[in-house]
């Protein structure tokens, strides 16, 4: 197979944060729901899209479509785990904290 077909090159990277962008607009959600869904470590685009380009990377395109989708019929079933939902949530708390922290010992 091509390399083409294991990687996303970057005009495929910036086609895939355009789609991304309006899918998470026009189904009410948000980076962080997409954040969630994904197991990513922040909500930042660039960290989803790499976690998106490690399933480009070990499964093709069609993993990457798969997964999507998949996180798709999550939301719209409505079986999301309130309890990610919270630690999620914590985990970001804990990490604005950390910078917070951060900029204090910066600042003294």
């Amino acid at each position: 197979m091509a390399s083409s077909s294991t990687s996303l090159n970057p005009d495929q990277l910036e086609q895939l944060e355009s789609f991304l962008k309006d899918w998470l607009r026009h189904s009410g959600r948000t980076q962080s729901d997409l954040r969630r869904a994904l197991h990513a470590g922040s909500i930042r685009m660039p960290v989803l899209l790499q976690e998106l380009q490690r399933t480009v990377a070990t499964g093709g395109v069609s993993a990457l479509a798969e997964r999507l989708c998949g996180i798709e019929a999550k939301w719209l079933s409505g079986n999301e785990d309130p309890a990610a939902d919270s630690t999620a949530l914590v985990d970001d708390m804990s990490q604005l904290d950390l910078l917070l922290k951060s900029i204090q010992n910066d600042a003294a």
